[in-house]
Parts: C-alpha cells; sequence; structure tokens
C-alpha cells in the first residue's frame, strides 16, 4: 500500500468528511477500478457529476451574513463570471481547505473580484447561521487581502429546498453522517458564465492562479482579462485527466505558424518599399 494510500485510510478512519477529500472525483466515489476497496456506507453516493453548459437556478433565495435575503441572480446576474464553493462553514478540516486555496487562487490570479468577476460561498448546512456565514466571510476576505469586498464574495446560508436546487444542478452530492455529526463532501470550486451557464470544475484544495485566471476568461466568453489571456487559451486546454488547464500543442504551431507568416509579411513589405523607392529614384 503506497503512502497515499494509508494516508487515506487514517482519514476515513477519523471521519467521512475527511474521507472525502481523498475521493474528489465521481470516478472514485463510484471505484472506478477492479480491486478498489469498497467504500464506506453513506460514501457511495459522495461524487460531482459534472454538468456543463447546464444552468444553475438563478432564483434560488438565501440569506447573506447581513441576515437579509440574496437571490443567487443577485451574484450571477452582474455580467461577470462567478466562482461559487459549496462548502459547509463548520467543517473541520476539507471545507477550510477548499477556501483558504480559493482565496489564494483568487489573489494571484491578477483579475480584480468585484471587477472581473464574483464570487460566492454557499452552506450546503441548513442548519447554520448567518452569523456564522459573516465570521467566516471575514477571516477568508481577509485572506484575500480584500476585507471590504464582502459584497464581492457572499457567504450565504439556506434552507434545505434551496440548497438542493443549486447543489442538484451543479451536480455535486454529499452525504450527512450521523455518528461523526459530519457532511462526506467532494473538494471542487465552480465557475459560471455571466448568465449562470456550468463553465469548468476546479477540483482539490489548491487552485492556482493561472488556471483560476484561464477559467474566469473562458467564462467570461472574452469580456474578462487581456488580449495576450485570449492567446493563451489558444495554448492551453482544461485536460479532463489533470484537472489543469495544460499546453496545448496544437495552439503553440498555430501561434509560431502565425508569427513566421508575420514576419515573412513584414519582410516582403521591406523589400517591396525598397524596390518602389528605386524605382522612384530612376
Amino acid at each position: 500500500m503506497t503512502g497515499s494510500l494509508r494516508m487515506a485510510a487514517a482519514a476515513l478512519a477519523l471521519s467521512l468528511a475527511q474521507a472525502a477529500q481523498a475521493l474528489p472525483f465521481k470516478q472514485r466515489a463510484h471505484g472506478a477500478n477492479p480491486g478498489e476497496e469498497a467504500l464506506p456506507p453513506g460514501l457511495e453516493g459522495v461524487e460531482i457529476t459534472e454538468r456543463l453548459g447546464e444552468k444553475v437556478p438563478l432564483d434560488a433565495t438565501f440569506t447573506g451574513s447581513d441576515g437579509k435575503p440574496v437571490r443567487l441572480a443577485d451574484v450571477a446576474g452582474k455580467g461577470k463570471p462567478v466562482v461559487v464553493a459549496l462548502v459547509y462553514y463548520n467543517c473541520p478540516m476539507l471545507c477550510g481547505l477548499v477556501l483558504s486555496g480559493m482565496a489564494r487562487g483568487m489573489r494571484e490570479s491578477g483579475l480584480e473580484l468585484g471587477k472581473d468577476y464574483q464570487a460566492v460561498a454557499i452552506s450546503f448546512d441548513p442548519r447554520e447561521s448567518s452569523k456564522l456565514a459573516a465570521e467566516r466571510q471575514r477571516g477568508y476576505t481577509q485572506s484575500l487581502g480584500r476585507p471590504e469586498a464582502a459584497a464581492a464574495w457572499p457567504f450565504l446560508t439556506g434552507e434545505e429546498p434551496e440548497i438542493q436546487k443549486v447543489t442538484r444542478a451543479l451536480g455535486f452530492r454529499y452525504a450527512y453522517d450521523e455518528k461523526t455529526k459530519q457532511y462526506a463532501h467532494a473538494a471542487a470550486i465552480f465557475v459560471l458564465a455571466p448568465d449562470g451557464k456550468i463553465s469548468r470544475y476546479l477540483y482539490g484544495v489548491e487552485f492556482p492562479g493561472r488556471d483560476l485566471r484561464l477559467a474566469l476568461v473562458e467564462a467570461g466568453e472574452g469580456r474578462v482579462g487581456t488580449s495576450l489571456d485570449k492567446i493563451l487559451l489558444t495554448c492551453f486546454r482544461y485536460d479532463a485527466q489533470s484537472r489543469r488547464y495544460e499546453p496545448y500543442v496544437v495552439g503553440f504551431i498555430r501561434i509560431a505558424a502565425l508569427a513566421v507568416l508575420g514576419g515573412l509579411a513584414i519582410t516582403l513589405a521591406v523589400f517591396w518599399r525598397r524596390e518602389v523607392k528605386k524605382g522612384t529614384v530612376r
């Protein structure tokens, strides 16, 4: 047994919620490889089923950290892409890692929260209060280095029916373990297009700034980022196996070919101008 499997087994022994960190993807939750150890009862349905291109219900209504009602449309309906985290605020470990990684990725993306994109954290535990959400919001906006950006990164709580509307739309399935009083769930964040369509799933607890930036540029359909970002999207594409934006050889070849053609055109233009000048002198 490898070291990583031993760590996963130890996590399973501690709690179901920690076990979910080792099983972030649908394939693992189902035990894709023959010979894999069976999952403990209650974990079989913990998975993420990707629903790219589908819309989240923007009419879903939650409670903001100030106790006021917030529709998802109030966050996602501002003409900007949105980064979504599904967590619960009393999570002993995994959710904190996801939110910390999300804050770090946003900080390192080079894009400005509130100007280039929005973010939202939604608790899937209906028992949690807006007061607790406010405490978590203060901590993570400070770690982002933008304590004043609470309006651009709301932390929401809600009732079970509204929570289920969003989690089902995103294909996010989790389970509550009565024995440990914790939730088992996968580790991921979600990037939505400005109209609420699901654009990208980013897995794990670390979200590199480049990956998050490219996901937001992709979701923003050219309205976010610089011209260089759009060029980079032709050279990097999201790899479903590695769950990262990887260099795309064909993209680099296209860019190189365009550069060669551009250089050739400039060279021909220079020679043509010289010939024109020689003809004028004669």
